[in-house]
């Protein structure tokens, strides 16, 4: 590496980082969360504007593989971050009505997705159709559970039963679009990459079993509301990135096993210190991420859309949202949720987020996606999530807050009205 590509990383990342952060406290002012302004510089830097004169004066050709590689850090440690925010405890009580609106919130979007995707096929389809298919439904059935709670928090509904049924509901999606598309990658790796597959069922197994308490002797040492010591911080995150490692050595991508490290973290009487957890990976992620996001932008080219993808951005968008709205509405609303209630779940559940742009960088990497559609695809992620506070503040100006009960949920007064 010459004195000149180091320089030009140096420069790089403080610029990348300026304008993440410049983007994201704009985002924030205009009532949205940090994550759109984010990558919304991510795309101003990419090819979109100047015909790419941008990225490729400002961003060379040597130093774009090391921006990569730190973006692939950030989304490993962002994915186990993940796995540790999704406290088992949020499902406690709400299995069975959890479980129905989740199903709804993405089977709908999927079946739609299906459709969409016979639709994309003809334009943009290559390699093998059904998994092509298969991963534009899953594609439009996502949910960002990061981008989510931090919207709830926002708004003061994390206490709330609406709050807690959207993160609850949204988990379940999570879990479910991660495996999906473990599925989607082992089913076109042939079929070395399927056998390959076989070994994460008794890798689950050790993880759970063997990997988790030494996980909670790891984290239960010293003061437990008080941060991990760097020592213990530094083993905890290795063994993310090992994890990661190792299911990217097993044919599938590193997000599963960053992920599944965060999932079997112990909880409960852990909680303080996984909170802490957290907020210490949450420092090094805040670095990374504007990496993963800037790397993103580069991929996307808004310049030669012209009509046939704006017609192709409409079918994206209207089954994107009309899913997810429809799927959520109908399943809360058999299980006895009030009507603006349910819609208000819908809306919060349309969120995506980086979630989707992860699962579309997966899809772009294994060449499920060409570019075209996944610029199409990344600003239907933008959209979905802009839209969400806006339409929450419009459908929910007036909370009908639910409780869950021996009966199914109920009418109660709203204990907040700060959406």
């Amino acid at each position: 590496m010459t004195s000149h590509t180091v320089q030009m990383l140096f420069v790089d990342l403080a610029l990348i980082l300026l304008l993440a952060r410049g983007f994201g406290v704009l985002a924030v002012r205009l009532g949205q969360p940090p994550v759109i302004g984010e990558i919304f510089a991510g795309i101003l830097l990419g090819p979109t504007l100047f015909d790419g004169w941008i990225a490729a004066n400002l961003f060379p050709a040597a130093v774009r593989p090391l921006l990569s590689g730190m973006a692939d850090v950030g989304v490993a440690l962002f994915m186990f971050v993940v796995g540790l925010e999704l406290e088992r405890g949020v499902l406690r009580g709400k299995g069975r009505n959890t479980a129905v609106v989740a199903a709804g919130s993405t089977l709908l979007p999927f079946v739609l997705g299906l459709g969409l995707g016979w639709y994309l096929w003809r334009g943009h389809g290559h390699g093998d159709a059904v998994a092509f298919v298969v991963f534009v439904g899953l594609s439009v059935s996502v949910t960002a559970f990061p981008v989510l709670a931090r919207i709830i928090a926002d708004r003061g509904l994390a206490r709330t039963g609406v709050g807690a049924f959207a993160l609850a509901a949204a988990a379940v999606v999570d879990v479910v679009a991660w495996v999906a598309l473990a599925a989607v990658q082992a089913a076109i790796g042939g079929e070395d990459g399927q056998w390959r597959v076989l070994l994460l069922l008794p890798y689950v197994a050790v993880m759970f079993l063997a990997v988790r308490p030494l996980l909670r002797r790891l984290v239960n040492g010293g003061d437990p509301g008080g941060p991990l010591s760097v020592p213990r911080l530094a083993a905890l995150l290795s063994g993310a990135l090992l994890s990661a490692a190792a299911t990217e050595a097993m044919g599938m991508h590193f997000i599963f096993g960053a992920f599944l490290f965060g999932l079997v973290m112990p909880t409960g009487a852990a909680e303080p210190r996984s909170e802490s957890i957290q907020r210490q990976t949450g420092q090094l992620t805040a670095l990374l991420l504007p990496v993963y996001f800037v790397v993103a932008g580069f991929k996307v080219d808004l310049g030669g859309i012209g009509l046939g993808g704006l017609l192709d951005f409409g079918a994206i968008l209207l089954v994107a949202v009309a899913g997810k709205l429809g799927g959520t509405y109908l399943a809360a609303r058999v299980q006895g949720v009030p009507a603006r209630a349910s819609l208000a779940l819908g809306t919060l559940l349309n969120t995506r987020g980086l979630t989707e742009l992860i699962i579309l960088g997966v899809g772009l990497r294994i060449g499920l996606l060409d570019g075209s559609l996944y610029s199409l695809m990344v600003v239907m992620a933008l959209v979905t999530t802009a839209m969400t506070g806006p339409m929450l503040a419009w459908i929910y100006r007036r909370p009908v807050e639910i409780t869950a009960s021996a009966r199914g949920p109920a009418l109660v007064p709203a204990a907040r009205s700060s959406a």
